[in-house]
């Protein structure tokens, strides 16, 4: 089977030549996500690494939503933070928020040089149709 490569419409415009998502034989890659608030890659962020990561997951659900999917199929995610000592708990604390205890994916988070357009945090996953 030919992967499909997603665009999803209401998705925030990507940052660089990438599709939304990538599926092949059920597996779905979901390119990672960035806190705009909006469609727009000019707009600004949102203030905090908690308002950052809700919005981060809310555009990683709009992707999945847009491709007939919710965050129950999603296996494994990775996290990337700039400012990993300051912004770990408080990240984890609004990412916990996401999903219910026990049915939590796979998660790897990362401490980054940087980010597009300056973000805290970046997330991408992995999910199975």
């Amino acid at each position: 089977m030919a992967p499909i490569f997603h665009m999803i419409n209401g998705a925030p415009d990507p940052v660089a030549p990438f599709s939304h998502a990538v599926e092949a034989d059920g597996w779905v890659f979901v390119t990672g996500q960035m806190p705009f608030a909006g469609t727009s890659i000019d707009e600004p962020y949102p203030e905090g690494i908690e308002a950052q990561t809700h919005q981060v997951m809310k555009n990683l659900q709009t992707v999945l939503q847009g491709i007939g999917l919710t965050l129950a199929n999603v296996l494994q995610m990775r996290v990337y933070l700039t400012r990993f000592e300051q912004d770990y708990a408080a990240m984890n604390e609004a990412y916990a928020s996401w999903f219910p205890a026990g049915r939590r994916p796979a998660r790897t988070c990362v401490g980054v040089n940087g980010l597009a357009k300056g973000a805290l945090i970046e997330i991408d996953m992995v999910a199975r149709r």
